[in-house]
């Protein structure tokens, strides 16, 4: 799983999601990707379930880029506790991604394998997405 070697605050509060994304819209380093329509939290294990689905479906063939990482710790209390007494620990690792967001990339893969690819990976986050190809 993604997560940081080292954080500044163990713990952070939740912040607002509001607004379109500023950096990382527009493709960098692939010819296709999966770009965020609405804005949430992903998960550590989601972005990583969705890469093993992309690079499965290309049969390891091209290359493929992350473009979130995991920065913000999610806190939880355990079960069955009372309110009160400070907030939970840590328990799992997400990227907040606004809307607009190039959240992965595809090259060396022709168009129709590359754009089922990232249909099977859009199944695996909570957000809506959108396959996106840059114009050359």
């Amino acid at each position: 799983m993604l997560m940081p070697k080292k954080v500044k605050y163990r713990k952070r509060q939740r912040g607002k999601m509001k607004g379109l994304a500023q950096k990382g819209s527009s493709i960098a380093f692939g010819t296709y990707g999966l770009k965020a329509m609405e804005s949430g939290w992903i998960t550590s294990r989601q972005i990583e379930a969705t890469r093993i689905a992309i690079t499965r479906h290309v049969k390891r063939g091209g290359k493929v880029w992350i473009r979130i990482f995991p920065d913000k710790p999610v806190t939880k209390k355990p079960a069955e506790t009372r309110m009160g007494k400070g907030k939970g620990s840590p328990e799992y690792w997400v990227a907040v991604v606004k809307s607009g967001r190039i959240m992965f990339e595809l090259d060396g893969v022709p168009f129709e394998l590359a754009k089922e690819a990232m249909r099977l990976a859009s199944h695996k986050l909570p957000i809506k997405t959108k396959f996106v190809h840059k114009e050359s």
